[in-house]
């Protein structure tokens, strides 16, 4: 038997020994009501429609447009204690002239004006007193303590130039500040109940660790006309409008236009082409200072809250380089010819969407203590069922969202391009994933393997030669971020035993990995009763959308089909935890499908006496399986045919959930995107629409800069009017509707309608101002009355919300936690 096989074995027995610890499965399923007599009703699974409730998280990309010398990050960069110190130390010759000459051609050359993540800064005087109510509140050391005074930063948001106040904000808070105006503006408009919700709409205008970011505004569900997964998405797109318009709004009614600076965001998944270029030539410390969000809105203690930010990029920075030891345990890196990483890494500012599903069953169960199930149960079921849901992964990569980008032959680097696989996958899926992704960009020369060597004239001479192309991935995002950090031999995440997640943290902690303080990365994530107010699961996987209706909403509704297909398969007794064993390997087997499809490796391998039971079931059904020659005692699957013999699973073991959601038509389309991906999926329409920018057939017909660049232009226009014309699409269906069923209205809407709109119906409103808002030259009144719309159009559906919930639909907080 050999060394591999023993530890294996090994790694089988402990994870059966711990599953001894758990439960049983059977008596769990017992205590929840899914049965009628002797058989499972699939009507009272959880997640099943009418149980089901979701709410979404979204990060977006901001842009300020203008001159170096009127925008805040040129100037707050030329101005710093950095800079001079760079520039005088490189008179005196005590640093290489070029890392001023990078960072001055950073500033001066930028001919499209952009400038990725910048602050804003304005007149304080422009604040209206509900806005410096507001800001003096934010400026708390503790905003539930006004005793312990400001915070210690303050003064980086308040500076006096020419005798006069000024303000600097992330766009992140712009947005906050600029609904307050809008609340001023309109108290004597607006009846009190609407008020309200403008006023409670603020604390939903977050940050990520740079980009914006907003929650869900209320939680959905489904109804009789409309679906899940389109009410999160309606949801999203109206909070995408308001968002647009508040920054429209923002850049009039505080000048910012006047004084050169054009305050824009859009949805971009990637870290701009500029900001990693500035990031390569500052020092990480300077890289925090320019972009981690100071944290002004949505925390208590927003201080510690922005100090958690400088953990998450210190941590995710050094975890990249302790990825190289690994590479080389890995025989990956065969010598000590590497390029060592950044010691600051830049991948906190790739930006996704995160949509929340909740059960109310398992939530009033919880609530409830003679139900018989507590915690215990809720995570034995909860980890098992984002164990089978994981398999099922791969159908959403490139179908639903995406992220494509081009990499050139000389970034092949595998200390950078594999970044934190190290950390995701077991060295022998990692070496199989190594070698597949080389042939699949073509980095062989005469049957050797080629990449690059370091110096950058030697490894573009050797591209010009050989021809060498480099590749394009379908999701580059879910490569360059840390999405799930793989369990330790002692310390499973997902084995159904309480606070095993802090168990595996403390382990990746000592490896130097990751931290105690931050949250746990993971592709998909249970959250706890306890913990957040609801029982459900998190997706974090989601990249960039195309469609708010077609891509999201469908995506929800298979994630919902999933869901309540894991519940299915645990009432039944079908799938329990011995089915999927708690080692690293298998949790690394099921995993590097998804990260192999992401990169758009064509085959992945398979043990073939896997431990997994459902690995087993759904290879059974994909064809064009066969032996691997290369490795004994492997099987070779296509990534294709995986994808469609999980469709095939779908279809056999979820039948009747199809029916019941009423999906026939969503299951076609998913087909549809797999077998005609250039057409129908999101990653063949963004890649279409990229390279309609720079008139080409091929993203490898282009150099990567070109193509990236490209890329970012196009999510910065094309993508953005796309968004916004389909959201605007759905007001205006939404206020025709409460027209149609005035009687249905409530009655502080009809007063607001009546008192905004005496001489013109809004839908008509919309449609005059329509090339206006997508050009973004709206007047500042008729902005105000458009926010105002959309403000009631929110206060009205948090309404219907509250009422088909029976309670509060703001209670339960379904969004993601930062990092």
């Amino acid at each position: 038997m050999s060394s591999g096989e023993r530890a294996r074995r090994t790694d089988t027995a402990v994870a059966e020994n711990r599953q001894r610890e758990i439960p049983s499965l059977k008596k769990m399923m017992a205590t929840l009501p899914t049965r009628q007599g002797r058989c499972l009703d699939v009507s009272l699974l959880p997640f099943a429609p009418g149980d089901a409730t979701a709410g979404s998280e979204a990060e977006l990309q901001a842009i300020v447009i203008g001159d170096r010398k009127t925008v805040d990050l040129p100037l707050t960069i030329e101005q710093s204690n950095y800079f001079a110190d760079m520039l005088r130390r490189s008179a005196a010759g005590d640093t290489r002239k070029r890392n001023v000459t990078d960072l001055e051609v950073f500033l001066h050359n930028n001919e499209e004006e952009v400038w990725e993540n910048s602050w804003v800064r304005f007149p304080r005087d422009l604040l209206s007193p509900l806005s410096e109510e507001v800001l003096q509140r934010d400026l708390l050391a503790d905003k539930e303590n006004p005793a312990q005074g400001k915070r210690s930063d303050a003064r980086k948001f308040i500076f006096s130039q020419n005798g006069q106040d000024y303000l600097r904000i992330p766009i992140s808070y712009l947005l906050k500040l600029s609904l307050a105006e809008i609340v001023n503006a309109s108290r004597l408009l607006l009846p009190g109940t609407i008020l309200e919700t403008a006023t409670r709409l603020m604390d939903h205008f977050l940050n990520d660790n740079s980009s914006p970011e907003n929650f869900s505004f209320h939680v959905v569900s489904a109804s009789p006309h409309c679906r899940l997964g389109t009410a999160v998405a309606q949801e999203m797109a109206q909070r995408f409008l308001l968002s647009t318009l508040l920054v429209m709004y923002a850049n009039e009614r505080f000048g910012l236009l006047k004084s050169g600076q054009q305050a824009v965001i859009f949805y971009s998944p990637h870290p701009p082409s500029r900001q990693k270029r500035l990031n390569n030539i500052i020092s990480d410390a300077f890289y925090r200072e320019l972009f981690m969000n100071p944290c002004l809105s949505g925390w208590r203690r927003g201080e510690e809250k922005r100090d958690y930010m400088h953990l998450c990029h210190q941590v995710i920075s050094r975890s990249q380089l302790n990825a190289i030891a690994k590479l080389r345990e890995a025989g990956i890196i065969t010598n000590n010819l590497v390029i060592l990483p950044n010691t600051s890494n830049i991948s906190l500012s790739n930006n996704g969407t995160h949509v929340s599903l909740g059960s109310r069953q398992l939530g009033a169960m919880l609530k409830d203590p003679s139900s018989g199930f507590t915690k215990v149960q809720e995570k034995v079921l909860g980890d098992l069922a984002v164990k089978i849901v994981e398999h099922f992964l791969p159908l959403f990569v490139g179908s639903y969202t995406a992220a494509p980008y081009r990499l050139d032959s000389t970034d092949f680097h595998p200390e950078k391009v594999l970044a934190f696989l190290p950390h995701e996958l077991d060295y022998t899926h990692l070496r199989m994933f190594w070698r597949r992704w080389q042939k699949k960009a073509k980095l062989r020369v005469l049957g050797r393997s080629l990449t690059p060597f370091g110096p950058l004239w030697l490894d573009r001479t050797i591209r010009a030669v050989c021809g060498l192309r480099g590749d394009f991935l379908p999701d580059f995002r879910m490569i360059d971020y840390l999405m799930a950090l793989m369990s330790t031999e002692r310390s499973p995440a997902l084995d159904g035993r309480l606070h095993n997640s802090e168990r595996l943290k403390k382990d990746l902690t000592d490896l130097g990995v990751f931290d105690l303080k931050m949250s746990l990365y993971l592709l998909e994530k249970m959250r706890d009763y306890e913990t957040m107010g609801f029982s459900g699961f998190e997706s974090r996987h989601y990249s960039l959308f195309e469609k708010f209706t077609d891509d999201m909403g469908k995506a929800v509704d298979i994630q919902n089909l999933l869901y309540c297909l894991a519940f299915k398969y645990m009432a039944a007794g079908r799938i329990s935890h011995h089915s999927i064993p708690d080692t690293p390997f298998l949790e690394s087997e099921r995993r590097q499908i998804i990260f192999g499809a992401a990169v758009g490796i064509p085959t992945f391998y398979i043990r073939q006496d896997t431990d997994n039971v459902l690995m087993k079931r759904i290879l059974a059904r994909a064809e064009r399986v066969r032996k691997s020659r290369r490795y004994p005692r492997y099987l070779r699957v296509y990534n294709d045919e995986y994808r469609r013999a999980l469709l095939k699973i779908l279809h056999e073991d979820a039948a009747d959930l199809i029916e019941m959601f009423d999906l026939k038509d969503t299951l076609q389309d998913l087909e549809f995107r797999l077998e005609s991906p250039r057409l129908y999926s999101a990653l063949g329409r963004l890649t279409a629409s990229i390279l309609k920018e720079v008139g080409a057939l091929s993203p490898l017909q282009v150099k990567s800069e070109v193509f990236n660049l490209a890329a970012e232009r196009y999510y910065r226009h094309g993508l953005r009017r796309r968004h916004i014309e389909e959201a605007l699409d759905l007001l205006v269906e939404e206020l025709a509707a409460f027209q149609k069923d005035c009687r249905g209205m409530r009655q502080e809407t009809k007063s607001a309608m009546n008192l905004l709109f005496k001489n013109e119906e809004p839908p008509a409103f919309i449609r005059r101002l329509r090339g206006k808002i997508l050009e973004g030259s709206v007047a500042e009144g008729d902005l105000e009355k458009l926010i105002y719309l959309v403000i009631i159009s929110i206060h009205e559906n948090s309404k219907a919300a509250d009422s088909n919930k029976g309670g509060d639909s703001r209670r339960t907080n379904h969004v993601a936690s930062v990092c």
